[in-house]
């Protein structure tokens, strides 16, 4: 599961990040990972996008993304958990709960530490890349 903030990171080329998390993407497109983020997260990263490049180049990148980053769905039931997680964060604590549903074996995040109590454990992408990127060398 990659946090929101890796996604807006490759999105703004935001320094000193969008190196790793370019490098995430790159990754998934290239199928040696299998990157999701949540439903819900898609409208954040818009408003924040827009911002910054407007309304349809935000659009444009996040339809590539989704060529790229499966999308998790968020439900009532998702919803309903994330608030009897013991977090500070709802969206932290949605994430959390929706990587736990799809099996993730990590949440990508540059926020370690709001995924404390998460179910599913969090991960840098710098550590994530260094880990597992095969052609890292």
């Amino acid at each position: 599961m990659i946090d929101t903030n890796v996604i807006i990171d490759y999105l703004t080329d935001r320094l000193p990040f969008a190196d790793y998390s370019e490098r995430i993407i790159d990754m998934c497109a290239l199928g040696n990972a299998s990157g999701f983020l949540t439903a819900s997260a898609a409208t954040d990263i818009y408003y924040v996008t827009s911002k910054t490049v407007g309304r349809e180049k935000a659009l444009d990148n996040l339809k590539a993304l989704f060529g790229v980053i499966n999308i998790a769905d968020v439900g009532k039931k998702d919803l309903l958990h994330a608030m009897d997680l013991d977090m500070n964060d709802f969206e932290d604590a949605l994430v959390s709960v929706c990587a736990k549903r799809i099996k993730a074996d990590y949440i990508v995040t540059r926020n370690e530490r709001d995924f404390v109590n998460s179910p599913v454990a969090p991960i840098t992408p710098e550590i994530f890349i260094k880990r597992y990127n095969v052609s890292e060398g």
